[in-house]
């Protein structure tokens, strides 16, 4: 098996409401693990938040989530994005729809510089996406 590089997003206490809405996104099997299916903490209002969630879609892409414990620093901020790129028009441009429709969109999705039609947005709960769809190849 090769190495993957896979988003493991922190939450605090909507870790399970994300990931259900990714999958609404992206399609998939979504696994979900609590605290409590653990043993893994002592603090009661933690038990039921997840402690490991883990989106597979059909076409291979991992997203991770958990609920950052109570006794962890939890800073939401913007210093990472996750980027879908790729030649299929009408799968990205849904990814685009989904995640922005309740979202904020920062860049809307147009023909960029370079060719391709780019786009960035934060969905509704402050993950920040870039969607690039290839253009056709320059001559």
């Amino acid at each position: 098996m090769s190495t993957r590089l896979n988003p493991y997003l922190g939450f605090r206490d909507t870790a399970k409401e994300a990931m259900t809405y990714y999958q609404s996104v992206f399609g998939g099997e979504l696994a979900l693990s609590t605290f409590r299916d653990f043993s893994a903490s002592e603090d009661e209002s933690e038990l039921d938040k997840i402690m490991h969630g883990m989106l597979t879609t059909d076409s291979g892409m991992v997203l991770m989530a958990t609920d950052t414990p109570n006794s962890m620093d939890y800073r939401p901020g913007n210093t990472f994005s996750i980027s879908l790129s790729g030649e299929d028009e009408a799968e990205l441009r849904g990814y685009w729809e989904r995640l922005s429709g309740d979202g904020t969109v920062t860049v809307p999705l147009e023909v960029a510089p370079w060719g391709d039609r780019f786009g960035m947005c934060t969905d509704k709960f402050g993950v920040a996406w870039l969607i690039n769809i290839a253009g056709e190849p320059q001559q």
